[in-house]
């Protein structure tokens, strides 16, 4: 986006209000913490995130795209999701918006609105937010603060910011800690939330997400916890340990998959009546998402299966 676009749309989202439906924001608590108030029937906390379906996203910046299967442009997914799983919550990447230019992203929002569906989350890609190059680590903040203009403008209450690292550089919480506190700094001031997900096993570790979290201490970064990333090494402890840790820090957001790959393309079964109590332990009254892991079958029918077994727990 040129400097002249980038201006117009800044000015043309300041003029957007923020607002999601069933999830009123006091203006007076926006300014020291997030506030939603969040669905309590069990089909209400549910999302889809537009992941699983990366295949058929016609976009430029989708790098999952699969010019073999039928191509969709992003504002046909909340129709889609809402008329084919009764469900009317969805999480899309960033990455498979077609533009990021304002019509588009009005476009985008009344699609949104015309599916009386709902925006719960915006998927952000990694950023070095480590590195010990000051400027990636500026680069990194810009990016994710563009991010959080582009939640503003579709009315997502929060965004999912990946953590990339450098090859030979492991994760430093300090340095984490200081830009992530930058970015939640702004996205105190948007009222949009920053969440960190367990994810890449080194970069986005559980219990590092956790230490930067608790580091910046600002309400405005939190965790999403992801049930199954953890298990990529088929250690049920570990990723129970680390789930529990991360739900003591979500606000709004989790990702639900019932089987992840491991290596050598092993598969491992995730204990999702024992992370549904943990859930439900840590007091989390947020969206649950589903994210099927397209190797193991059709995303519509692992969409369908995830879906069910969710409404079984929450019910």
């Amino acid at each position: 986006m040129s400097q002249s676009s980038r201006r117009e749309f800044l000015g043309h989202v300041s003029l957007l209000a923020f607002a999601v439906s069933r999830a009123s924001v006091s203006s007076a608590a926006a300014a020291r913490e997030p506030h939603l108030d969040f669905p309590t029937a069990p089909r209400d906390r549910l999302s889809v995130t537009s992941y699983p379906f990366r295949q058929f996203i016609e976009s430029p910046t989708n790098s999952g795209r699969d010019p073999k299967q039928p191509g969709i442009d992003l504002k046909e997914f909340p129709g889609m999701i809402a008329k084919r799983f009764g469900v009317h919550n969805i999480n899309p990447l960033l990455d498979h918006f077609a533009s990021t230019e304002p019509a588009y992203l009005d476009a985008f929002r009344k699609a949104v609105e015309d599916a009386g569906s709902h925006m719960t989350d915006l998927g952000l890609g990694g950023r070095k937010f480590w590195d010990p190059d000051p400027a990636l680590r500026d680069a990194a903040v810009e990016y994710g603060k563009h991010g959080i203009d582009m939640a503003l403008a579709v009315g997502s209450p929060s965004v999912r910011q990946h953590l990339g690292g450098s090859r030979g550089v492991q994760p430093d919480v300090e340095l984490a800690a200081k830009s992530l506190g930058k970015l939640a700094d702004y996205g105190a001031s948007k009222n949009v939330v920053v969440l960190m997900e367990n994810d890449a096993a080194i970069n986005e570790d559980p219990f590092t997400i956790v230490k930067i979290i608790e580091k910046v201490d600002n309400p405005f970064l939190r965790g999403l916890p992801d049930l199954g990333n953890s298990l990529e090494g088929g250690d049920a402890d570990f990723n129970r340990r680390g789930v529990t840790g991360m739900f003591k820090h979500a606000f709004n957001m989790s990702h639900v998959k019932d089987e992840v790959f491991g290596a050598g393309g092993k598969t491992y079964k995730v204990d999702l009546p024992g992370l549904f109590a943990v859930a439900k332990e840590s007091g989390y009254k947020g969206y649950f998402s589903m994210e099927f892991e397209i190797r193991l079958a059709d995303p519509y029918a692992g969409t369908q299966r995830l879906i069910d077994e969710t409404l079984k727990y929450l019910t």
